[in-house]
């Protein structure tokens, strides 16, 4: 069982659908359903994040495609969406990370916040508020 993500004319995931393995049948799958929907198609690892995978295969594309992602031809990978203007992409695993690592501390909670552009502590109340 495969997995093939749907771009629009940005190269935006606007859909992911299960399908046939590559090769499977002796048809390029990628190919087909592009064809089929008249969408560019492209394959993806539900197993890959980061650059890894995660049963010790080989990653694909980077990233499992999510909807938003980005397909970026040049280094045939999916990114998902940048969660905060002030993060940084990772080339390595086209993955976003924060300016200044997160702190670890046991028990305590830490979010991002943007205006400040630094991790603030909060309790398990503060997580869902929006300042």
């Amino acid at each position: 069982m495969a997995h093939y993500a749907f771009l629009n004319s940005d190269n935006i995931v606007i859909n992911v659908i299960v399908g046939k393995d590559e090769g499977e049948d002796g048809i390029d799958w990628e190919q087909h359903y592009g064809d089929f929907t008249g969408q560019t198609c492209k394959r993806t690892s539900y197993n890959t994040f980061c650059g890894v995978h995660s049963k010790g295969g080989t990653p694909y594309r980077k990233n499992y495609a999510g909807m938003g992602y980005t397909y970026d031809a040049v280094r045939d990978a999916f990114i998902p969406p940048q969660p905060f203007p002030s993060w940084i992409l990772d080339e390595t695993s086209c993955n976003w990370n924060p300016p200044i690592p997160r702190p670890i501390e046991e028990n305590k909670m830490f979010r991002w916040h943007e205006e400040h552009t630094s991790w603030l502590e909060c309790s398990v109340e503060c997580i869902y508020c929006s300042d």
